[in-house]
């Protein structure tokens, strides 16, 4: 696992209400959580944000600031936080646009201490997932940029799922060579099978379509 899905988690939070965030800071300590607590959305901006599994509690009525209008920034941003949404003026229309944004859960206030711990441990698992597929796609590039031009080439063609000998008359070396070359590919890559390498080349976003 990536050092940064590892990393210990924290819960930000963003409520212009003094007493809640204090509350809910004290709610997320008590079962072992770092907390960060912020009373508007520009004093979060202005924080650097951990490199460890997140998740941020955000009010959707926040001064200046809609709390809805704050979820769609951050995506324009790329900053991938899963957002658990409180309200005290949660309607139906609301409710949708922010699940379909992406939205962990959206609690109307007052909610019950579990609900927003379990609301808050998915986001948490959900951001631990995400940082752990990306530290696995780096690591995978990295083994790609090892490949040669010709390496990465005969990759393209094996996991379209061409034989040896279709690849050899394809780019006009003979079947021998496409040997020495795929056996390359397979150690620099790590993958133990040709189903694994099909795989790393799904997650490359390289793999060319069966020909």
């Amino acid at each position: 696992m990536s050092a940064a899905a590892d990393a210990q988690p924290i819960v930000y939070v963003i409520d212009d209400d003094d007493s809640l965030r204090e509350a809910l800071a004290r709610l997320f300590r008590s079962v072992g959580l770092q907390v960060k607590a912020f009373a508007s959305a520009g004093e979060f901006l202005r924080n650097t944000l951990a490199d460890g599994p997140s998740c941020l509690v955000l009010d959707v009525r926040l001064p200046g600031h809609s709390g809805l209008d704050f979820q769609a920034e951050l995506a324009k941003a790329n900053i991938n936080i899963p957002i658990v949404f409180m309200t005290g003026h949660g309607d139906i229309p609301m409710t949708v646009r922010a699940m379909k944004a992406g939205a962990i859960e959206f609690l109307p206030k007052p909610f019950r201490d579990q609900d927003m711990l379990d609301a808050v441990q998915t986001g948490l698992e959900r951001d631990r997932d995400r940082r752990k597929s990306a530290g696995d796609t780096a690591k995978l590039k990295a083994h790609f940029a090892t490949l040669t031009a010709r390496e990465q080439e005969i990759m393209g063609h094996v996991t379209a799922g061409l034989m040896n000998k279709q690849i050899a008359g394809q780019i006009g070396v003979s079947e021998i060579t496409v040997k020495v070359h795929r056996g390359s590919v397979m150690r620099k890559m790590g993958a133990k099978s040709l189903a694994d390498l099909v795989r790393m080349a799904d997650a490359l976003g390289i793999r060319r379509k069966p020909e």
